[in-house]
């Protein structure tokens, strides 16, 4: 069974029993549109080596088995493979998933690849595996929000008149030059791949292309001068051209990076070495491609540095680059010099449970979309970033396979809008129903000390029970899907991270469902920041009504 080219069904036909089988095989379908996935020929669809399925053969069983799949049964995928089908009950998921896992002792790279290469398991990453990926929208907004705040925190609520200087247009990475130039900034994106510029010049999340330094230099200042947000595409590796830029006294205000580093064979590309070649070697000799993989990415680090010492506002996005480059050489008091983008941006939001929900229109219609739009507008009018977001993603974001949206929205909001979304497709005025999920990259879905839980205030970054009990609470509230991943963003090792999708068709069940899981799934993520300690956390909980025992006992 080979490869070749799949596109989700649109409209309202179903080739399943009911909708929330048909929408779980529509958006795996989906991540696979090769307007989604990186290589859909592969089944990969981003960050490195991200699959939906772990083989061909598997895929087909997947499809297969969602068609036949009764409304009181749950099949159970295992790293990319349907191992079983089990009668449960109307309310539970029709689909359990579980990626990359493996027990901590043995959580490395070298076993992870030598287990795939037995074909026992595969690299998930967040919503690869676990097929809700919406395209770079899915990461756009919450970039857009992290800068947004880095405007409002250093530049007075605009990036208007400053340059971020950045890498990586891939998957995840291609979402940073929209983010800019909506906060009104100039991106200059230096991106080794030259595929992936194009690729965003054609949605429009790029404004200008160039392989020369100098035009790119001579765009990026212009444009800062005369505060005017654009976006550059430059051909290049990072290794290379961020210390060249350092050495000619390039000033960006702003500097960070979305490169594949949590992935030192399948995605960092070493300086010194042209695409051919690094494959070359990639296939050659895999311990020497890492070893350069790593020492490139000490280089890029030190010039990161280098700029965050003449004052340039530093960060890591979530790639564990800091920690790719200690193993590359650099002294760990230099390469973790500058923070992670939650402890630095993101976290006030995430003890509100406020973070990223995404919905897809099932019908394939873009009309849906707008009119979803349109009721979050209503619903949180006082929300002026969101407000926005929502215009200027009308205005700006291409769709990529099935018409999508994403908000970041907090405990309480969700439930709102998933509600409001029910409703209308049981009035007839979305023409099929809303697919709503959302990164993993959430409040209270992952444990990840490098990036989501850095730096928590009761050091407890690295304690993994909250994901899994994330899983759990939405499996017993009914999340129509639930997946449980390990390494997404960062690389094996690294985290563990839980994701959710609910369908909103319309029903009782729906709205039963949807209002206990976008209540229970943000509400993690305010009681894991209570019980850190954080205040904010706290007084959400005591203002909106969660539950935390040990609180309840207190004086």
């Amino acid at each position: 069974m080979s490869a070749r080219e799949i596109r989700a069904p649109r409209g309202t036909e179903l080739s399943c029993r009911s909708w929330p089988q048909e929408a779980a095989m529509r958006m795996l379908m989906n991540n696979l549109d090769p307007d989604v996935a990186e290589r859909p020929q592969d089944l990969v669809v981003y960050g490195g080596t991200g699959r939906a399925a772990r083989s061909w053969e598997a895929y087909d069983a997947i499809v297969r088995t969602l068609k036949g799949l009764a409304d009181d049964e749950t099949m159970l995928v295992q790293s990319g493979k349907p191992v079983a089908v089990f009668r449960t009950h109307e309310m539970a998921p029709r689909v359990l998933i579980s990626n990359s896992m493996l027990v901590p002792k043995w959580a490395d790279w070298d076993t992870f690849r030598d287990l795939e290469d037995a074909g026992l398991t595969m690299y998930g990453q967040m919503t690869a595996g676990s097929w809700i990926y919406i395209g770079s929208q899915g990461i756009l907004q919450g970039t857009y929000e992290t800068l947004a705040e880095c405007a409002t925190q250093r530049f007075g609520g605009t990036l208007a008149g400053t340059i971020t200087l950045t890498g990586g247009l891939g998957g995840m990475g291609g979402a940073q030059p929209l983010a800019v130039t909506m906060n009104g900034g100039v991106a200059l994106c230096v991106e080794v791949d030259p595929v992936r510029i194009e690729r965003r010049m054609k949605t429009r999340y790029i404004d200008r292309e160039t392989d020369s330094l100098e035009q790119a230099l001579s765009w990026a200042e212009a444009a800062r001068t005369e505060r005017e947000a654009v976006s550059i595409g430059l051909v290049g590796n990072c290794a290379e051209v961020l210390p060249e830029l350092l050495a000619r006294g390039f000033r960006p205000d702003i500097v960070t990076d979305q490169t594949s580093a949590h992935d030192p064979l399948g995605g960092y590309v070493p300086a010194g070495l042209t695409l051919a070649a690094a494959a070359d070697l990639r296939e050659a000799d895999a311990k020497e491609y890492q070893r350069r993989a790593y020492a490139s990415m000490a280089e890029h680090v030190r010039a990161m540095v280098g700029f965050l010492r003449q004052g340039s506002v530093t960060f890591d996005y979530g790639n564990n680059l800091r920690a790719g480059a200690q193993i590359g050489g650099l002294a760990k008091e230099e390469a973790y010099s500058f923070p992670g983008f939650v402890p630095a941006f993101v976290r006030p939001m995430f003890c509100e449970g406020k973070g990223p929900f995404r919905w897809a229109a099932l019908s394939g219609d873009p009309e849906d979309i707008a009119k979803t739009d349109r009721a979050v507008a209503e619903l949180f009018p006082e929300n002026e970033r969101l407000q926005r977001w929502l215009v200027l993603a009308a205005e700006r974001v291409a769709y990529q396979g099935l018409p999508a949206r994403i908000c970041w929205l907090g405990y309480g909001e969700r439930a709102k809008a998933g509600l409001k979304f029910n409703e209308m497709v049981a009035s007839g005025e979305l023409a099929a129903p809303i697919v709503i999920g959302r990164d993993h990259l959430d409040s209270g879905s992952v444990a990840s000390p490098y990036r989501e839980t850095e730096s928590m205030k009761d050091g407890s970054d690295a304690i993994a029970d909250w994901p899994i009990l994330n899983a759990l609470i939405n499996t017993a509230a009914g999340a129509h899907w639930v997946s449980v991943h390990h390494g997404g963003g960062v690389g094996i090792g690294y985290s563990i991270h839980a994701g959710m999708v609910v369908v909103a068709d319309g029903s009782e069940n729906a709205r039963d469902r949807l209002e206990r899981v976008l209540t229970s799934d943000p509400g993690m993520g305010v009681v894991r920041h209570a019980d850190a300690g954080y205040e904010s956390a706290l007084a959400v909980a005591h203002e909106r009504g969660v539950r935390i025992p040990m609180e309840e006992g207190r004086p």
